[in-house]
């Protein structure tokens, strides 16, 4: 077996799948040294700073197929991708049908990992382990591995797991759908699939998310209103989900209703932005009572805004959602930016403790660590989408602690 290395070598790479997409992907593990797209064989060599960083991108990134390499030397890695199969059951037959009607054929990227569906022999499922190849949405409590054995178990023993339950254990049998494809969490993820968005938070929802909420509005207050406007509003929350309208209550000024693209987007900015520190209030976000709101002359509508960030890259947005940090990521850079004009943008928000710029499939991004959370609050919603010598730069909230 190979031993561990810098490099993982990422498989299945689709075209449309940019080396920033991949960047983004294995950023929160450590510092990237290099990377090479090998477009011909849809795959990519990324070589991380360190082998730990490397070992833990590999771990945890365990829905892409990624194998190690003692360094890179240029040379291009084999063509061979293992196939796989997936068990997914619903709860219902028609969800089941709904499934198959809908995904039978397509593919997971644009000509490549065509999906073949069809219902299992199985029954129902059984699933004794919440891991990286078994998982039980609707009991979190199980356990990762039986003692004493390692949950990276081979492919080969999928009975143990998926098992079928004895007669009687439960009163309705709901079947499930076998898919050929590695990639089919992603592709569901894309698909507003809620069993695929729980996949982005390795399996299991942040506590207080159900995942079946379909309220979509939510009612913001404790805002100063001498700060706040629509466009800000819609720069913090636009982190968490589409936006389709904004509304500032006039007879409250404090006050502002959003309406998220879902419910569940609805969620995740309820439960991360609740109690954040911005313009010196801390904020107060719950479900409104309104389903959602009316277009009006003081509504403004950001449904056909090329800035809602969910449009595209889905997966990937939900997966780096997260409370607000002291670190944000700038990314759509102009290509001479420095580090001096970084700080000259961004310094009337709070003191700049680091900043790094680094260059991505051509592109350069950059991180900057703010001295308190709320100072990095402030720089995204007041210069999100700000122009920076004609670029529109981008800036999101970054899970990483230090640069």
């Amino acid at each position: 077996m190979t031993e561990p290395s810098k490099v993982l070598h990422v498989r299945n790479v689709g075209y449309e799948i940019t080396e920033n997409d991949l960047l983004q992907l294995v950023q929160p593990f450590g510092v990237v040294t290099k990377s090479v797209m090998l477009r011909a064989k849809n795959q990519a060599l990324i070589q991380m700073q360190d082998v730990g960083s490397a070992v833990n991108g590999e771990k945890c990134l365990h829905s892409v197929l990624f194998t190690s390499r003692t360094d890179y030397s240029g040379s291009e890695p084999s063509r061979a991708q293992p196939g796989f199969q997936a068990l997914i059951q619903y709860q219902s037959h028609q969800s089941a049908l709904s499934a198959i009607d809908a995904l039978q054929g397509r593919n997971i990227y644009d000509g490549c990992c065509q999906l073949d569906i069809q219902f299992s022999n199985l029954s129902e499922l059984q699933v004794n382990y919440n891991n990286e190849r078994s998982r039980d949405f609707t009991n979190p409590a199980l356990p990762s591995e039986q003692k004493g054995r390692s949950s990276q178990s081979g492919y080969g023993d999928a009975g143990s797991m998926y098992g079928l339950q004895p007669p009687g254990t439960r009163a309705v049998a709901f079947p499930q759908v076998c898919v050929d494809q590695a990639f089919l969490l992603a592709f569901l993820f894309q698909m507003g699939d809620a069993a695929a968005i729980t996949a982005a938070f390795s399996g299991g929802l942040p506590p207080g998310i159900s995942g079946t909420n379909d309220r979509c509005t939510v009612l913001v207050s404790n805002l100063n209103p001498d700060k706040f406007d629509e466009d800000k509003l819609f720069n913090l929350f636009s982190l968490y989900g589409n936006i389709v309208r904004i509304k500032l209550l006039r007879s409250k000024p404090d006050h502002a209703l959003i309406q998220m693209g879902d419910g569940f987007q609805a969620e995740l900015a309820v439960h991360f932005l609740k109690g954040a520190l911005l313009f010196g209030k801390q904020l107060e976000v719950n479900f409104s009572k309104y389903p959602n709101i009316t277009p009006a002359p003081d509504t403004h509508d950001y449904s056909n805004s090329n800035l809602n960030r969910f449009n595209r890259n889905a997966a990937k947005n939900y997966r780096y959602c997260c409370s607000p940090t002291k670190m944000v990521h700038l990314s759509t850079l102009p290509q001479e930016i420095t580090d001096d004009d970084l700080v000259t943008h961004l310094e009337e928000h709070g003191t700049i403790v680091n900043t790094k710029i680094f260059e991505a499939n051509g592109k350069k991004q950059a991180l900057v660590l703010f001295e308190t959370e709320e100072q990095a609050a402030e720089a995204l919603v007041c210069k999100h989408a700000t122009s920076i010598d004609g670029s529109i730069i981008r800036i999101s909230f970054s899970q990483l602690q230090t640069i």
